[in-house]
């Protein structure tokens, strides 16, 4: 059983010494932190930690071979990021309709003359299961690189029984080949197929009577998820196919308030979704909704930010006492990106968030809707040793302040760096 040490390590970020699955409002200012420290891994879990005054830091220091210890002198150790909003299982790029953002179209634009996500599901019709793995696991060793080591990818660019379930094997198969923490979300109603424009509600039945049974029988998704939103699906539609999902146990997720109020947030309150994702509209009536749920209102800054949209209340948000996460939304059309570290300089820079409530955002908070906080996002004992080890650095406020590089020198998952 491996066991590493890492000592003198300049600052220990993240302590959760109190069971708390997520936090909330206030609680999210706060980050536990221990200077001077050392931290012990022992198999996949963090074991223990402490001061080097700690005399049981001696004794390790001596029973542990040394090249099972990491010297962090100068730098951080943080919990690694989890990102609990992707849709890394794509076909191809889509850099010809960022030319047209460019030139003004807008998203709705494009998306009504057959692009952005209609695009994509061509491509996912005509591209083989073998391929869409193999050009998925380097994107998946990029966003480890970033310091991810838990993510929720979804499907979405299939729109027909066999591409959508194509998608998911493939994230299957990404879970037994990755040593990331990965869950998967059935999104079949991502958008109405150019066929079925003007029969929207015989998709609907396609998704709830074929899809959703097949994706269930194979045991495919972790969650089924809808993009509840102005010119995609109703909050009818969506009410129908959550409900659906459920009788197959398939726990609710939601796209919601993109584009417009779309009721998407309230919808997701009512069925217990583990989140509602999105929210640049979001009012005090949303807020009202989701305060006391067990919904996690996800922010994605990275899709709203290339798409030029309004971001987002998170100050408004977290001021009423809400928990708040931030993903990445990984994707070939509105976030060419899974780089969790530029998702934490933008809590603060475009959200007004503290370096430790956008830490909170990305680590704890995204565990905890991708219903993975008991395991990871945090530096508690028992937990998955899932750690970012920082380049030097004086403090947590560098990690959002120097943007545009990695500032991750190595990330340990499941206690292996």
């Amino acid at each position: 059983m491996a066991r590493y040490l890492i000592h003198s390590i300049k600052e220990l970020i993240g302590i959760e010494e109190d069971n708390k699955l997520l936090l909330r409002g206030k609680e999210m200012a706060h980050v536990k932190s221990l200077t001077n420290a050392w931290l012990l891994t022992e198999a996949d879990k963090i074991a223990d930690y402490g001061s080097i005054a700690d005399p049981r830091f001696k004794e390790l220091r001596s029973q542990i071979p040394e090249n099972f210890q990491v010297d962090a002198r100068d730098r951080l150790v943080l919990p690694a990021f989890c990102d609990s909003h992707t849709h890394l299982v794509y076909p191809a790029s889509r850099e010809l309709e960022y030319v047209d953002k460019i030139n003004g179209l807008s998203y709705e634009e494009i998306a009504r003359r057959g692009g952005g996500i209609l695009n994509s599901a061509r491509r996912m019709q005509e591209i083989s299961e073998d391929q869409l793995f193999e050009e998925a696991l380097p994107r998946l060793d990029e966003i480890r690189a970033m310091g991810t080591a838990a993510v929720e990818i979804k499907s979405g660019y299939g729109l027909t029984t066999e591409s959508e379930l194509k998608m998911l094997r493939v994230i299957r198969r990404l879970k037994q080949e990755s040593e990331l923490t990965i869950k998967a979300n059935f999104l079949g109603a991502h958008a109405v197929p150019l066929e079925y424009r003007g029969r929207q509600s015989e998709y609907v039945d396609m998704v709830i009577n074929e899809m959703i049974p097949q994706v269930a029988a194979e045991e495919l998704a972790d969650y089924v998820d809808v993009f509840c939103d102005k010119g995609f699906f109703t909050v009818e539609d969506t009410d129908r196919i959550l409900n659906a999902g459920m009788k197959y146990g398939l726990r609710a997720k939601i796209h919601a308030n993109e584009l417009d109020y779309s009721g998407g947030i309230q919808v997701g309150v009512k069925y217990n979704a583990l989140s509602v994702d999105h929210l640049e509209y979001t009012g005090d009536e949303e807020i009202a909704a989701l305060l006391g749920s067990e919904t996690m209102p996800t922010i994605l800054p990275g899709a709203a930010f290339f798409l030029n949209m309004p971001y987002a209340p998170a100050r408004k948000m977290i001021d009423a006492g809400l928990p708040v996460a931030m993903a990445s939304d990984f994707n070939p059309g509105s976030s060419p990106s899974g780089n969790m570290q530029l998702i934490l300089s933008m809590a603060s820079i475009l959200y007004r968030l503290t370096p430790e409530e956008g830490l909170n955002a990305c680590t704890i908070n995204g565990a905890y809707a991708m219903n993975l906080s008991e395991e990871t996002g945090s530096i508690s004992i028992g937990k998955q040793a899932n750690l970012i080890l920082t380049k030097p650095m004086d403090n947590l406020a560098y990690m959002p302040y120097y943007y545009g590089i990695n500032k991750v020198e190595k990330t340990m998952i499941k206690g292996k760096f």
